[in-house]
């Protein structure tokens, strides 16, 4: 059995993001999360094939273009196409691939874990920052 996702440390060790399925358009949740860690100091890279940039930072049309190591793949975009993005993300040599609220794929966590990736599906990045960042508020051990 695999041992499971550390999250706090996710959170705490990598601060590049790539996001998938990005929207420019503010009132879409994602814009919204991505828009936050952005002002925490997470390095935000957006992946969308239909803008140049988003959020005041250059996107990009797939993961391949991104010049620069990425740390961790947020997933926005339908469920059936994760699987080809869980390859992406290990050609560009990715640490995680991160899946949020809502998103479940068997096939892509088995080919990250197989590839020797961290997977984090069905959880919000924006609520687990949160959650640390309350409990290190609170005294609780980082």
């Amino acid at each position: 059995m695999e041992a499971p996702v550390d999250i706090e440390k996710i959170i705490r060790t990598y601060r590049t993001i790539a996001v998938i399925g990005l929207s420019p358009e503010p009132k879409n949740p994602g814009n919204g999360i991505a828009a936050f860690l952005k002002t925490v100091g997470f390095n935000i890279i957006p992946v969308s094939p239909h803008t140049d940039e988003i959020l005041g930072e250059r996107a990009y049309p797939a993961l391949k273009d991104i010049p620069l190591p990425v740390d961790i793949v947020q997933v926005f975009q339908p469920w059936d196409t994760i699987g080809q993005t869980a390859k992406d993300a290990i050609d560009i040599g990715t640490k995680v691939l991160w899946l949020q609220e809502g998103i479940v794929s068997n096939e892509a966590e088995e080919i990250c874990v197989d590839a020797g990736m961290d997977v984090v599906m069905d959880h919000c990045l924006l609520k687990e920052y949160r959650r640390l960042l309350g409990r290190l508020m609170a005294g609780g051990a980082g």
